[in-house]
């Protein structure tokens, strides 16, 4: 696939959002080289989450276990897992999350980007700008769930 412009990224990434088609992960990819790297401090606040669907294992998953998005309120005060109990509040569920996590920028794909590393289990979620409010994220890491095939989602300031 071309690379491509940021401007052609960011449309490309809004109709996969709208559309919620499952997308090769190779397009999803392209997207992702295309956009900036963001800093820890630049997404500080809380999300509200959706997935990129890409035929993984987790498509339609968060769904299930009612996952609104994250809360980052520091570098060391994030809720990874926040979801809606039976009355529609928000709570972080550490149980899904196995724990919580912290905030860190790490090297991913050649660039360094703000990413979450979660407490207890060996994941990293990875993250690029598209716009002002919102982040595509990668989760990735050493579990069999995503260390050969991605997981794509985004995130939207709330």
């Amino acid at each position: 696939m071309s690379q491509l412009t940021r401007d052609d990224a960011v449309a490309d990434f809004f109709a996969r959002v709208e559309s919620q088609e499952i997308s090769e992960p190779t397009e999803l990819d392209a997207i992702w080289a295309a956009l900036p790297t963001v800093t820890v401090d630049e997404i500080l606040g809380d999300w509200r989450g959706g997935e990129l669907p890409s035929g993984h294992p987790m498509d339609g998953q968060l769904e299930k276990v009612r996952w609104h998005g994250k809360w980052f309120r520091t570098w060391n005060d994030v809720a990874p897992m926040v979801c809606r109990d039976d009355d529609g509040n928000l709570y972080s569920n550490k149980e899904i999350g196995k724990g919580e996590a912290s905030l860190w920028e790490v090297g991913f794909r050649g660039e360094v980007t703000a990413s979450m590393v979660y407490d207890g289990q060996p994941v990293i979620d990875h993250f690029k700008r598209v716009d002002e409010k919102t982040l595509m994220g990668i989760m990735n890491g050493k579990t069999s769930l995503v260390r050969d095939k991605h997981f794509y989602f985004f995130l939207v300031r709330d």
